[in-house]
């Protein structure tokens, strides 16, 4: 358990394990403490690196929006800072987005990205979804008081105090109009585009992400020869949603069977 000085932000994370290193980032509202079902199955064979993101877990917020390309950035620093020869990065939903944006920005930074349960354009969620996700600021900190993510917040915080602001961040972040089509159409880094079968955006949307990286296009022919020339892949888990994807036996081995393919 450490900090590191990055970016202005007093980054927490842990390692656990040893071998080829490994980023894992976690979910909006959440921690690195999310990945407890995996956590051991990556830590096997890969030194994980689990930080917690900006105003989330045992990272204190600072005065900046919570944005996914600021908080790639500090994940970028914080690899340099560890060391690490492009690690590997598995990322789910706010992680997923913000590995994304890692693998955009700083692709010479990582080796193999697996972004779960994550869109790339706001018009892609469920309109329902985003009228609840307009919802969301500090005046619903009261109402968010028995819940899990208000437990994980109020147990290991920093500033337990500061529970509201995180939700105004959160709630702007969710309420801006994004599109990263053309960013991800360019992704160098080899790409596992993974999601639940009842996520937050249709599986289309996965398989949408998946043609923006050369995928699905075409069959793959007898000795593979027709799959995306970046050596990018995708998976819809059956039997998941967005709330409980990362606890299935299958996220963590489908993650490192594609993470562990020899190229």
């Amino acid at each position: 358990m450490s900090y590191a000085e990055v970016n202005g932000i007093n980054l927490y994370y842990e390692t656990h394990g040893s071998g080829r290193p490994l980023v894992l980032l976690h979910g909006g509202l959440g921690s690195g403490e999310m990945f407890g079902a995996s956590l051991a199955v990556f830590a096997e064979n890969h030194q994980v690196i689990l930080p917690d993101l900006q105003g989330h877990g045992r990272t204190a917020d600072i005065d900046r929006p919570v944005d996914y390309a600021l908080m790639a950035d500090d994940i970028a620093a914080l690899i340099d800072h560890l060391g690490l020869d492009r690690p590997d990065v598995v990322g789910f939903s706010l992680g997923g987005g913000v590995g994304l944006q890692l693998a955009i920005r700083h692709p010479e930074k990582v080796g193999k990205l697996v972004s779960t349960s994550a869109g790339i354009r706001r018009d892609a969620f469920y309109p329902d979804l985003l009228a609840q996700q307009a919802q969301v600021n500090a005046a619903a900190a009261e109402f968010m008081k028995e819940t899990p993510m208000y437990e994980l917040y109020a147990r290991v915080a920093p500033r337990p105090e500061d529970f509201p602001r995180l939700l105004d961040k959160i709630g702007d972040t969710m309420r801006r109009d994004f599109d990263h089509t053309d960013d991800v159409r360019g992704l160098r880094v080899p790409t596992l585009v993974m999601g639940a079968d009842a996520d937050m955006v249709p599986p289309s949307h996965f398989v949408e992400i998946f043609a923006l990286l050369d995928g699905g296009l075409r069959d793959g022919g007898w000795t593979g020869d027709g799959r995306p020339k970046g050596g990018h892949a995708l998976a819809i888990l059956p039997g998941t949603t967005h709330y409980d994807i990362i606890d299935s036996p299958l996220f963590a081995t489908t993650a490192l069977a594609f993470l562990d393919e020899k190229a």
